[in-house]
């Protein structure tokens, strides 16, 4: 193998696993992103560490679960503190640059979800930068330089290196109405930016699901472009320097996540009379858990979600329309990847490029009858595609089932690039099921944690989950709440039938809930090293 590859990792935005070509979508055609799975591995089992944008995307940068990062929820900025792969790819000698979305930061300046605990008038109350058992915690103005304040002014830049990057490029936010340097560039090239975004300027259309609009903003100068264009320049603006360094680079796309805007012709590429009716619609006998059947009351009951980017329940026809505009943004995305890859050819640098692909999370986009996110572990939520191109590896179309995620892709790049890991990373490298896609991999089950800061129904305040999955089955206990959910993934893939109660299943679920118990203990956090024996 090359000793010192360059890296390219491409990151889309709430797209679930089976949303693409190469993996078998009846209707969406992406061959440029199914091109990577074909010279490459594409793994089939491979699961988010949380369904949320930050804490997953904490995961990635630090291969830490996020319960040891510290990133539980979204509204919680990954500490300066926290060491990340990618600065132990520049300190081993590599460019780092990241193109579009990164999220280890707010991009709102929305208060949180949650009171705060108000203080007895006969009590002392805590000075403000000791409200947190960490002094001080966020304070610091350089938690802020993803927030919209901060890029009010034009001059605005990153106090770099951000996170291990050096070179950033950033567009934050979501739809056709996202900021940071992109929100300016647009500005330099229109002056009418701002009339062109968001749904109060959407042109007429007859779609009925929620967070539809079809935008002004013209495909060229869409996100989604602006983010394939500033990667294809830093490909070549690379290959014409004399630097002889290797680079890792991100390419991070905010679609395909919600609001549904694809510009031009995407708007129009797929039609919801194409896409397939999912299978709960169809299924008399389906009986959810009682926070999906919650939802489910609410649609019924004509209640409109008051929360924007949570879980809530659908009927058939805004899953189909859900669906379509999802594939029109999630093709513009694949354009977007055959530009970057074209740029990799043409500059001669794809023989020695290891090219990724994965997103952050899933959506549920109508399978058990929901739309968006939220503390349901269904598979179209947890599961994403990790598609892995090695140049150096005679490794071509193959399939694995091997059990991983987003947690092990620090460990595998810093494995490919011979770069040791720091005390502390959790994941584990997955060359050995690269150069063997039928080995059984280095794990046999996947824990997925979740605390979100939203009040929802049954769940109430504050829902906290944990999740197992393993080969054959699905294991998700909900604190506070004495139900869950149990899955045979061999015999009920589409996870239709929960056993938790089942008589026959009670020791499935007794060997399952011991197993999540083990796998909690196995990813304790080791970081720091104590420094010596008392």
């Amino acid at each position: 193998m090359t000793d010192r590859p360059n890296f390219i990792l491409i990151i889309t935005d709430q797209h679930r696993a089976d949303y693409l070509g190469c993996a078998g979508h009846p209707v969406l055609k992406t061959p440029n992103i199914d091109s990577i799975a074909n010279s490459g591995v594409q793994f089939n089992r491979f699961y988010v560490s949380n369904p949320v944008c930050m804490p997953n995307r904490a995961t990635l940068m630090t291969g830490r679960t996020p319960s040891a990062h510290g990133v539980r929820q979204n509204g919680i900025p990954l500490p300066l503190s926290s060491n990340t792969f990618v600065e132990m790819l520049r300190d081993a000698g590599y460019r780092t640059a990241l193109v579009g979305k990164s999220h280890l930061q707010n991009f709102t300046t929305f208060p949180p979800m949650n009171t705060e605990t108000d203080t007895p008038e006969d009590y002392t109350a805590p000075r403000e930068d000791k409200k947190e058992a960490q002094k001080g915690a966020f304070m610091d103005g350089n938690y802020k330089q993803e927030r919209p304040d901060f890029w009010d002014n034009p001059d605005a830049k990153l106090d770099l290196p951000f996170y291990g990057y050096e070179h950033v490029d950033l567009c934050f936010g979501h739809g056709d109405e996202c900021g940071g340097d992109y929100y300016w560039w647009l500005k330099g090239h229109r002056d009418d930016a701002d009339d062109l975004r968001g749904p109060k300027n959407g042109m007429p259309h007859d779609y009925s699901v929620l967070q539809a609009w079809r935008t002004k903003v013209p495909e060229e100068l869409y996100p989604t472009a602006w983010i394939a264009d500033h990667a294809e320049k830093y490909i070549n603006d690379y290959a014409k320097s004399d630097d002889d360094a290797p680079f890792y680079m991100v390419a991070s796309f905010p679609d395909p996540h919600h609001p549904f805007t694809p510009p031009g012709k995407y708007w129009d590429l797929y039609k919801p009379e194409q896409m397939e009716v999912p299978e709960s619609y169809n299924v008399n006998d389906w009986q959810p858990p009682p926070h999906v059947q919650a939802l489910l009351d609410q649609r019924d009951e004509g209640k409109p979600p008051e929360d924007g980017i949570m879980s809530y329940g659908i009927n058939a026809q805004e899953a189909l329309e859900a669906r379509a505009l999802t594939c029109g943004m999630i093709a513009m995305v694949d354009d977007g990847v055959g530009k970057i890859l074209a740029a990799l050819k043409a500059n001669g640098l794809d023989e020695n490029t290891v090219v990724m692909f994965t997103s952050d999370h899933g959506d549920h986009l109508g399978d058990h009858c929901m739309l968006r996110k939220g503390p349901a572990h269904y598979r179209e939520l947890v599961r994403v595609a990790f598609l892995w191109s090695d140049p150096d590896s005679d490794v071509n179309g193959a399939n694995t089932e091997a059990l991983s995620g987003t947690m092990d892709i620090s460990a595998t790049v810093l494995d490919r690039a011979k770069v040791a890991p720091y005390n502390g990373l959790q994941g584990k490298s997955l060359l050995s099921v690269a150069a063997d896609p039928c080995s059984t991999g280095p794990r046999d089950a996947v824990l997925i944690e979740e605390d979100n800061q939203r009040i929802l129904p049954v769940l109430g305040k504050d829902p906290k989950a944990r999740t197992l999955i393993t080969k054959d089955w699905r294991i998700s206990v909900y604190y506070g709440h004495d139900w869950g959910e149990l899955y045979d993934l061999e015999n009920d893939p589409g996870e239709l039938t929960n056993l938790w109660d089942s008589a026959e299943h009670q020791d499935s679920k007794m060997t399952m809930m011991e197993r999540l118990v083990q796998e909690q203990i196995a990813l304790n956090d080791t970081s720091p090293q104590p420094l010596g024996r008392a």
